[in-house]
């Protein structure tokens, strides 16, 4: 009686041994560290580059411990030794670069390399106990008026051709301007711009021979329109951070154009910031026509220098945005095996384009790549400090410049890609939605650990005590079988710590709350089988017939009495967010934890010391 088979504990020793080396990894103490990438996720960071970084800091006296090139050269990791040097390193490292590169904050993993290879790593912390990186944003609210204002022009612009109405049309700053020969035109412009685009206000006045028209937005619809880019911006950037796979992110928005993106625990930084500050957006022109005249076209170079071309001339009529794409997955060329971006479009994103392409067969469509980037340059104020000011800029380059050979729909694909990094970046950006505005990082800065440390200081404080004053009580109530619970509980607290850390999971300050929720819970299981043996002895039974009557009577009471906190901790994963997630989730696994722990973790030390023996009592 109260026997285990030989596979029973072998099953228990390898649970116990493999959660012992998925938790080991959170002993180890994350380095501050500095990432520094290229803007574009083709660029290739070399040796020459780590020794110019590591150039920089000595010559700024600022102590490192090392410098490591990852990723194929896409990414340099330096390794600091103070925490409060992150900033300083950054800004250093920054101005010796120059502009084109990405410095972002960092926490490097000490975890050993064998180790993570075999997938053992650290629990994410959230930003309450880790710290983390605070970006704040600004929406370039006017540029996303002026983009309107454009789109509106090309509209009119097609308007009046589709309707033979003669006239100059030409976008002024904030407003359109429209220029007629006389009276009978500019009203039929005005009537028929009426019809298809209700929020312009039109004013018509002489001046000479001619008749101006002049367009523009009232105040509310302005507002409208800044609304509507900071909203889609933050849309937008919480599903890019999806993308990139950021646990318990904060993104919300602050004041009237500006977002606040918040990434706790150790994240991929430079990547975070090169992605999240990215416009990406693409414009489909067709390629101008050598009798079109200068104001109807513009010149851009290609983004591959590869293509044999410099540049080439494109209509400023656009086809459609980015912001018609639906989906975009990266792939390879089947012939020429270069990388390519699949695209898919909306409905109405594959109306335009098929109205486009099919009375313009043989003709070249151009993909324009749109960027914001910024340049830096120093100064020195009043106070002899040193000022760094920082410039922001469009970049629009050619991607693709193909022919024309049939009318394109909903998909296609879009080829001259440098390389499957840029291809996945891109379709990356564009799956996640396109910016409505350009953005700017106004400010960078660490969240500081220093109340994270003492919280994770006190959580686990109030576990030990915990730990220690619930094992004297078991050991003086149930004696032997009090040990038993007790190793129970730490196998239980191991056995949780290595879920999370193999789920990836955010450990925050509620989520500590949950682990001693759970850690309850397995010694109420202990409680609820070691009452029961006590009372199957008193009711006269045999010592073994007691302990095998114990666990089986006093397993359906565990199991009904945990089933309703399992229920209410999945009801609360799924609707909570933040911190209440991380409470649900540290508790759910401690309720599953502490039911194989209580139930056979105990039965298999009880019948490892107690099964097949000739009893006349036992310790308890």
């Amino acid at each position: 009686m109260n026997r285990y088979p030989l596979w029973k504990y072998l099953l228990v020793v390898a649970i116990l041994i493999v959660s012992l080396f998925y938790a080991a990894p959170n002993l180890f103490v994350p380095d501050p560290a500095v990432q520094i990438s290229g803007e574009s996720s083709a660029t290739q960071l070399t040796e020459a580059t780590a020794r110019q970084i590591e150039a920089a800091l000595t010559e700024n006296d600022i102590p490192f411990l090392s410098t490591e090139t990852a990723e194929g050269g896409r990414n340099i990791l330096v390794r600091l030794v103070h925490r409060d040097d992150q900033l300083r390193a950054q800004k250093v490292i920054q101005r010796g670069l120059g502009d084109g590169y990405v410095v972002a904050l960092n926490l490097a993993s000490t975890t050993p390399a064998w180790m993570e290879a075999l997938g053992a790593r650290p629990m994410k912390l959230g930003l309450d106990l880790s710290g983390g990186v605070h970006f704040l944003l600004e929406v370039d609210t006017a540029g996303a008026i002026a983009k309107r204002l454009e789109l509106f022009s090309t509209g009119i612009k097609r308007q009046l051709r589709e309707q033979r109405i003669r006239g100059l049309v030409d976008q002024d700053g904030l407003t359109i301007t429209g220029r007629f020969a006389d009276e009978e035109a500019a009203s039929a412009a005005v009537s028929a711009v009426a019809k298809e685009y209700r929020e312009l206000r039109a004013q018509t006045e002489r001046r000479g021979n001619e008749v101006v028209v002049v367009w523009a937005i009232p105040e509310a619809t302005v507002r409208e329109i800044e609304d509507y880019a900071v909203s889609q911006n933050l849309t937008t950037l919480r599903n890019r951070v999806d993308e990139l796979g950021v646990s318990e992110p904060l993104v919300q928005r602050q004041g009237r154009s500006r977002i606040v993106v918040e990434l706790p625990g150790i994240q991929d930084t430079a990547e975070a910031k090169r992605i999240l500050g990215k416009t990406a957006n693409l414009e489909f022109r067709l390629e101008a026509r050598p009798d079109v005249a200068p104001s109807e076209r513009e010149y851009f170079e290609f983004r591959n220098t590869d293509l044999g071309r410099a540049g080439a001339w494109l209509e400023r009529d656009v086809v459609i945005t980015g912001e018609r794409v639906a989906n975009a997955s990266a792939g390879f060329d089947p012939q020429t095996g270069q990388a390519e971006v699949n695209i898919t479009l909306d409905s109405e994103g594959g109306t335009l384009m098929h109205r486009a392409t099919r009375h313009n067969i043989n003709r070249q469509l151009g993909v324009l790549f749109i960027e914001r980037k910024a340049r830096t340059r120093y100064t020195t104020d009043a106070d002899g400090n040193e000022v760094e000011i920082r410039t922001p800029y469009d970049e629009k380059q050619i991607i693709s410049l193909a022919t024309i050979r049939d009318a394109l729909g909903v998909r296609f694909r879009i080829t001259g890609l440098s390389s499957p990094a840029e291809a996945s970046e891109l379709a990356l950006l564009l799956r996640a939605g396109a910016l409505a505005a350009p953005m700017d990082f106004v400010e960078e800065r660490t969240v500081g650990p220093s109340l994270g440390a003492k919280n994770i200081e006190a959580g686990v404080d109030a576990m030990i005590y915990g730990i220690i004053f619930t094992a004297v009580v078991l050991v003086f109530l149930y004696k032997a079988f009090g040990i038993y619970a007790f190793l129970a509980l730490t196998f239980n607290v191991i056995l949780l710590i290595a879920c999370m850390s193999i789920l990836s999971a955010t450990l925050t300050m509620p989520g500590i709350a949950g682990i001693v929720l759970g850690m309850a819970m397995a010694v109420d299981a202990n409680v609820l089988i070691n009452c029961r043996i006590k009372e199957e002895l008193r009711a006269g039974v045999s010592p073994q017939a007691a302990i095998a009557g114990g666990y089986e009577r006093a397993t359906g009471t565990i199991l009904d009495a945990n089933l309703t906190g399992v229920i209410i901790a999945i009801i609360l994963y799924a609707i909570g967010t933040g911190p209440i997630k991380g409470f649900a989730i540290t508790t759910l696994i401690g309720l599953l934890a502490s039911q194989f722990t209580a139930i056979v973790g105990t039965r298999a030390i009880v019948n490892l010391v107690y099964g097949g023996r000739r009893l006349q009592k036992i310790w308890i």
